[in-house]
């Protein structure tokens, strides 16, 4: 499930034109939801269209405002995809730090995480 902040027509084409609509179930787009990353409601409208229990899922996301935190207002484990970048985030940190999507989804797959930040 992907949840992504933006006007839905725009990010639907940008979830399509990546091939991502052929790797996940669906999406959840603020526009059409009526909240944004980081609150709560939106990854709990996004548990509803998937179907399953928010407990159940854990956040990847390069934004440590829209991603993490919003992963951590609702008790997530959280990857953030660093792309080199130094956490600098006050606050809240991510359970996990992979250098990009593709990373991020191969330790969660294999179950191996490197040291949190």
């Amino acid at each position: 499930m992907i949840v992504t902040n933006g006007r839905t027509g725009q990010q639907a084409a940008k979830i399509r034109n990546a091939g991502l609509d052929r790797l996940v179930d669906g999406w959840v787009v603020s526009e059409a939801a009526g909240h944004k990353k980081p609150a709560p409601e939106i990854f709990h409208a996004a548990a509803a269209v998937a179907g399953l229990p928010l407990g159940d899922a854990w956040v990847i996301g390069d934004s440590p405002h829209a991603d993490i935190a919003g992963a951590a207002a609702c008790g997530l484990p959280s990857v953030w995809i660093s792309a080199g970048r130094l956490w600098t985030a006050p606050g809240h940190r991510p359970t996990h730090v992979a250098h990009d999507a593709a990373g991020a989804l191969n330790r969660f797959t294999a179950k191996k995480w490197p040291a949190t930040p």
